[in-house]
C-alpha cells in the first residue's frame, strides 16, 4: 500500500427485505456473511457486509436493509452498476445458476473485450459477472455449491452515470490519480495502477437521463481506499482545496471514513484498511454474531427486538 487510492474499498447498496437480501448474496452468489451490524445512523436497521473470508477491501458490499423501502430509480448522479470479477469458463455455471434460481438476466457479451453477464438482486440492483483481461489471483470465498473455479474474486469495476463526465473525470485524475484507459462511445474508462484489482472505473455519460432516485435497488454510495488515517487525512485536505465539501473523519469500527459529493452527484467515501473487521470477532465466527458501536451496546435488547430474523 502507499499514499495513493488503492482502487475500491467497499460499496454501499439499498435493500429491502433483510432475510431475501442474506440469502441471495450468500446462497445464490456465495460472498461470506462478514458482519451483521446495525446503521449507525438508524440502529433499527441492519448493516450487511459481504465479501472474502476477510472482508478485504475490494471485496466489500454492503447494504441498509429498510424492510418497506420504496423502489429507487437508476439515472444520473449514482453509481448504476457493480462489476464483480469471476474466472474464464465460468459465465454458462453463472447463466445456469441465475435461472435456476429466477434472477433476471438483463444482458450478455462482451465490453472492452471482456465477457459479462449481467442480472439483477431481488431488489432490482443492476450487477454484472465480468471475466477480466487479466488474470485475477486473489483467493475466493468458495461455498459448497460455489466452487472456487467458478466463485466471484471481489469488485471488477464501478459504474458511475453521469450528465456530463468531464468535472467528476477531473476528481478521479486530478485528485485519485486515475488514468482514461480506454473508451467505447459513451462510456469511458480509468483505472488506477495503485492496485491490480478492484481498480477499474467506468464513467457513462448519458446527457438525457434524468436524475436517479436513491432507494430499493439503487447505489447509496462507492468507497474507495487508502492505506490509514494518515493518508485518509491527507486527502481530505485535497479535497478541501479544489473548493468542495467533505466530512470530518468519521469512526465506522471497522474503517475511518470521509465522505464528499463529487460534481457529479455521486457520494465518494474514502476509507481506511485499519482496523479491519477481525477487530470484534475472529476471522472464524465473522457475521456469526450482531456487532453493535459502542453507543448503542447498553440498548442491545430493545435494538434486538425490532431487527428481522435472518
Amino acid at each position: 500500500m502507499s499514499n495513493k487510492i488503492s482502487g475500491i474499498h467497499h460499496i454501499t447498496a439499498i435493500a429491502g427485505n433483510a432475510k431475501r437480501n442474506y440469502d441471495f448474496y450468500t446462497k445464490v452468489l456465495g460472498l461470506r456473511f462478514v458482519k451483521k451490524t446495525v446503521n449507525f445512523d438508524d440502529p433499527g436497521t441492519y448493516h450487511f457486509y459481504f465479501g472474502d473470508e476477510t472482508g478485504t477491501p475490494g471485496t466489500i458490499l454492503t447494504f441498509f436493509p429498510w424492510e418497506r423501502v420504496r423502489p429507487g430509480k437508476q439515472g444520473t448522479g449514482m453509481p448504476t452498476q457493480i462489476g464483480y470479477s469471476v474466472p474464464v469458463k465460468s459465465l454458462e455455471f453463472w447463466r445456469e445458476r441465475l435461472r435456476q434460481h429466477n434472477v433476471k438476466i438483463t444482458g450478455s457479451g462482451k465490453l472492452f473485450s471482456e465477457e459479462y453477464l449481467s442480472f439483477e438482486d431481488p431488489d432490482g440492483l443492476p450487477l454484472s459477472l465480468i471475466v477480466p483481461s487479466s488474470k485475477d489471483a486473489r483467493k475466493p470465498w468458495t461455498t459448497d455449491e460455489v466452487k472456487a473455479e467458478v466463485a466471484t474474486r471481489g469488485f471488477h469495476n464501478i459504474t458511475l452515470s453521469l450528465q456530463s463526465v468531464a468535472e467528476t473525470a477531473r476528481i478521479i485524475t486530478d485528485i485519485f490519480d486515475y488514468s482514461l484507459v480506454s473508451q467505447d462511445g459513451n462510456r469511458y474508462r480509468y483505472r488506477t495502477n495503485a492496485v491490480e484489482n478492484a481498480s477499474i472505473i467506468d464513467l457513462l455519460e448519458v446527457p438525457d437521463e434524468p436524475r436517479g432516485v436513491n432507494a430499493g435497488g439503487t447505489i447509496h454510495h462507492v468507497a474507495f481506499r487508502v492505506a490509514n488515517e494518515e493518508v485518509l487525512m491527507e486527502y481530505r485536505e485535497k479535497i478541501l482545496n479544489i473548493g468542495l465539501n467533505i466530512t470530518p473523519k468519521i469512526d465506522r469500527n471497522y474503517f475511518f471514513s470521509l465522505y464528499f459529493r463529487e460534481p457529479g452527484g455521486v457520494l465518494f467515501e474514502l476509507a481506511t484498511d485499519n482496523p479491519g473487521f477481525a477487530v470484534d470477532e475472529t476471522v472464524e465466527e465473522l457475521g456469526t454474531h450482531l456487532k453493535l458501536p459502542p453507543q448503542y451496546e447498553g440498548q442491545r435488547a430493545e435494538i434486538e427486538k425490532v431487527l428481522p430474523e435472518l
